[in-house]
Order: structure tokens, then sequence, then C-alpha cells
């Protein structure tokens, strides 16, 4: 896709300073620039690129003040990051814009579907599926029996998601993301032998979460496993069956969460972060990465360590743990002493 200066300067409602009909067709760096690429400035270290880099457009601030000759066509906005930020947005969407249903794939003649649909080769649409408006189902994806889909989804290839899951509007399934399979239930009977648990549950994904490149989300045994509006999950992170997650916590790569365990609201949590089952978890919760938890917490918490410690005790504790050594030595110095008096 190629762009104008000028059609940029209509998106961002900027004025053009420079050559109006020079095009771009990507984005770059401003230190590494090249003909044909767009690029922006707006924090003032890399002010000095401005004059070297070969970027043939360049968004800057209203103010910003040339002070050398300069080859890059510049586009003056109110705030070049913000307005680089909505270009990306604006790419994006463009990019993503596709529609109509490719061949081959299979939709099931009782699975119905809204306006503007995208369904990429070889997708697979089960019995009953509800799927919303301007969803976009890239190729290889697998979707249910039952599925209830809002609108303004992607789903990326090769995604499954399992029967009877429920997503809401403007969510994004990254590839590889499994939904709604089988929880780690299973009983020993009396020769130690494990039995499987039914799974009979779903998973309910609310509005505005986004699901990283190979996350597990695991169907409850029985009710739900609940991911609250505006969750942001990282990739590869596993979710056990019965798990709840609270409106707008993220999440970082490689964490696991044992099942049965409520996370409140507006948490952060690290990366290798690995979480015990049947506990509760607090609004507002830090939690550092690679800390196991295995208690319940309160609101407001910020923990680092395994087992997880408060943040404020566990650096103080760590300062000790890095001389301990030296402690060690100083102890059995004192016992010599002692000892020879």
């Amino acid at each position: 896709m190629k762009f104008t200066a000028n059609q940029i300067a209509g998106i961002l409602e900027g004025e053009v300073e420079g050559n109006e009909t020079i095009e771009v067709s990507k984005l770059a760096k401003i230190e590494e620039g090249t003909q044909g690429s767009l690029t922006f400035l707006a924090n003032p270290k890399y002010k000095p690129y401005i004059y070297t880099t070969n970027a043939s457009i360049t968004i800057v601030d209203r103010d910003f003040v040339v002070e050398s000759p300069i080859k890059t066509t510049l586009i003056r906005v109110e705030d070049a990051y913000k307005a680089f930020s909505q270009l990306l947005e604006y790419y994006n969407q463009v990019k993503l814009n596709k529609t109509g249903i490719e061949q081959p794939v299979h939709v099931s003649d009782s699975a119905i579907y809204g306006e503007n649909i995208y369904l990429g080769a070889f997708s697979y649409i089960g019995d009953n599926v509800v799927i919303g408006k301007n969803a976009k189902i890239y190729p290889n994806v697998y979707i249910g029996d039952n599925v209830i889909i809002g609108d303004n989804i992607v789903v990326f290839a090769g995604s499954k998601i399992y029967s009877e899951t429920e997503i809401g509007d403007d969510c994004v399934i990254h590839s590889g993301s499994i939904i709604g399979a089988d929880g780690f239930g299973f009983a020993a009977n009396e020769m130690g032998e494990f039995q499987k648990v039914p799974q009979t549950g779903n998973v309910i994904i609310e509005d505005n979460v986004d699901v990283g490149a190979g996350t597990t989300i695991d169907r409850a045994t029985l009710g739900s496993t609940i991911i609250r509006s505006g969750v942001k999950l990282d990739n590869q992170i596993q979710i056990a069956h019965n798990v709840e997650i609270g409106k707008n916590t993220a999440i970082a790569a490689q964490t696991g969460i044992a099942g049965s365990t409520k996370i409140g609201e507006n948490c952060l949590i690290g990366g290798q972060v690995g979480i015990v089952g049947h506990i509760t978890i607090g609004n507002n919760v830090r939690i550092q990465a690679q800390s196991g938890i295995g208690r319940n917490v309160k609101d407001d918490e910020v923990l680092q360590g395994s087992p997880a410690l408060n943040y404020g005790d566990f650096n103080k504790s760590y300062v000790h743990f890095k001389n301990l050594p030296k402690i060690i030595g100083r102890l059995n110095d004192l016992e010599k002493q002692n000892g020879s008096e």
C-alpha cells in the first residue's frame, strides 16, 4: 500500500512542508529511514537524525524548528507521537480489512454470521455458531459447535475455539491460541489410576480482550472460566479451569494460573509467574516476574519472590541474602573467638 504526503496529512489533520505528492509504502525508525519510508520525530534526543535520515516523509510537531537543510518532507501536527500512533492504527485497519469467504471452508448450515465477514481458507465453522458483523476469521481457524462471537472480532490463523465458548465484541485472538480445551481434571481410583473428570463448562471472554499467540484458556469443570472486559493476555499463558480474571488486568508471557483462582481488577502480573489454585488475588495487585503465589493476596499488594513476599520485604531480605557468605564467615569467626576464650 502506498500513501502520498497529502493523503497522510489529511488523515492526521496535518500540514505538508515539502513534496505533497511523494509516496511512502513502509514505516521506519528515523535513524534507519530509507527512500519510500515514513518516520516521525517526537523525542528531542533523536533530533540530529532528521538532518541525515533518508526517509521520504517525517511527522513532526507543529513548533519544530528546522535549523539545517533536510531532505525529508515534513508533516506538521499537534503531537507527532500521537499522530504516528494514529497512523499505525489506521494502517493496521487497512491491512487487516479483508472481506469475503475464501475456498475451501466449511460453514455449517446452522451457523449465522453478520455482514462484512472474512473467512480465510480452510477455516471450520461448526453447528449453531453465531458470529457478529465485521469479523475476521483467518485461515485454518477452528470454531466448534454452539460458539457465540461478537462484533469486530479478529481470530488469527491456526487458533482453535472449542464448543460453547462465548466471546464478546472487539476481541483479538492471536495465532495458535486454544480456547475451551478440557481443564486438567483427573481423580485417582482405588488402584491409583487417574480417571478423567468430565469438563462440562465453558469459557466466557468479555469485550475488548486480547489473547496472545499460543495462550490456552481451559473450559470449566462446571460453570465458566471467565476473562472479564479489557483483559490483556501475552503469549504462552496457561489459564486453568474455572479461573476468573478481573477487568483490565494484564498478564505477561509464560504465566500459569491453576484452577479456580480468582484474580481481581487492574492487576499487573509479570512473566513466568506461577499462581496456585483455589486462591483469591485482590484488585490493583502487582506481581513481579518469576514470583510464586501460594496464598490469598489483598488489594494493592506488590509481591516478589518464590514463594512471593511483600516487595519491600523481599528487597530488604535479598540484600542480606547476597551477603550471606560474608555473614556466615563473620559468625564462624565469632564462634572461633568465643571458643578460644
